[in-house]
């Protein structure tokens, strides 16, 4: 029987996608692990840590490291507890993907695999971020700061905590940082993200009824941008189009690259087709079923019709050579000849007539037949 727990929703929540997140946020597939000369390539290892923050490593001790393997890796200061994503050539490759400058970026050492021990110690430091950060927007909240505390990441061995930040414009947090370290003994580190970032860490669940993207397996963000959504033909409803962040959703710019590839076979917008009925104009198109509505007025609804793609370049074609067809469709207007016809059909207007006459008659056999059975 399976036992249910009505305590601290958000704390079980919030614990549950950190599990979740650190599991299956995965920059990239592995694909090169199962061949035994990937290691001997380079000593990098790629080590993510809660939700979307990741780190390079020497592996200069050459540990069996492979995927899922929890390490203890030099941090600044102590040492820090994460799992390893990637290894070998595809580490490098994330790095120039990246634009990670080695001469900037300090690339530390892999310490050694996490034993029980530091395990522990790292579960014991998470345990402490919720009540953490709520105390800490207390604190921010009291000296007046135009920012919220959207998350809080402790390292490993419990000797310093990340405080993710939202803020609209710079904010002077130099006395908030000494309250923080006083009030929780730790080296404090400040770190300001966006609304997409905050929803990512957070988690939830989107209007499409499953998990966020940037909170299931998204770690990169790409600028989104209102054309995606013209390119699509999707109304532009700001309630429609925002999503949990109150941004752009990330999912707009999913098959934008198949759109694009569908509407360079569209015709030109700016060209009328010129039929010997009628003008039409451009009014709307679907990329992906390859068809073309138009309109025989520019600037309202009138007379839509739609045609494939094909058969709008064809007669482009033909208005270049002077010629007109008869319609878009591409058949001869057939007109039907209309001769004189009876308003009241073929039947003669005396129908009416007999039918009272052949009911009068009934009627008068029906009292003959009476009268003769008396």
């Amino acid at each position: 029987m399976k036992k249910y727990i009505v305590g601290n929703a958000h704390e079980q929540l919030g614990a549950a996608a950190t599990k979740r997140n650190s599991a299956h946020m995965l920059p990239v597939s592995d694909w090169l692990s199962d061949l035994p000369e990937n290691t001997q390539l380079t000593d990098l290892v790629e080590v993510q840590f809660k939700n979307t923050r990741k780190g390079y490593f020497h592996n200069s001790q050459h540990l069996p490291l492979e995927k899922g393997v929890k390490v203890v890796v030099e941090a600044n200061p102590g040492h820090d507890l994460g799992e390893v994503v990637l290894t070998g050539k595809l580490v490098e490759l994330q790095i120039r993907k990246n634009r990670i400058d080695s001469s900037r970026y300090e690339i530390r050492q892999v310490v050694r695999i996490a034993t029980e021990e530091d395990l522990e110690r790292a579960e014991q430091a998470h345990a402490r971020e919720h009540e953490t950060m709520i105390k800490a927007r207390q604190l921010a909240k009291s000296l007046g700061l135009e920012m919220k505390i959207g998350d809080v990441e402790y390292q490993g061995d419990g000797s310093k905590a990340i405080f993710f930040y939202i803020a609209d414009g710079r904010v002077d947090f130099r006395q908030l940082i000494k309250v923080y370290a006083e009030t929780f003994r730790i080296r404090v580190e400040m770190k300001q993200i966006g609304a997409r970032q905050e929803a990512g860490r957070i988690g939830g669940t989107g209007p499409c009824g499953r998990e966020l993207c940037c909170s299931t397996w998204m770690i990169n963000f790409s600028s989104v941008g209102t054309g995606a959504a013209r390119l699509q033909n999707i109304s532009p409803n700001p309630q429609k189009l925002a999503g949990m962040c109150a941004k752009l959703k990330c999912c707009l710019n999913y098959e934008v690259p198949v759109y694009e590839d569908a509407s360079k076979l569209l015709p030109s917008r700016n060209i009328p087709l010129e039929t010997k009925d009628a003008t039409y104009y451009f009014f709307s198109a679907d990329p992906l079923a390859g068809t073309v509505t138009y309109s025989s007025d520019e600037h309202v609804m009138a007379n839509l019709q739609t045609i494939t793609t094909g058969r709008a370049h064809e007669i482009i074609a033909m208005n270049r050579r002077g010629e007109k067809p008869f319609n878009l469709e591409g058949t001869r207007a057939v007109v039907p000849e209309v001769g004189y016809q009876n308003v009241l059909g073929h039947d003669d207007v005396t129908r009416f007539d007999r039918k009272k006459k052949h009911h009068h008659n009934d009627r008068r056999d029906d009292r003959r037949d009476r009268r003769d059975r008396k």
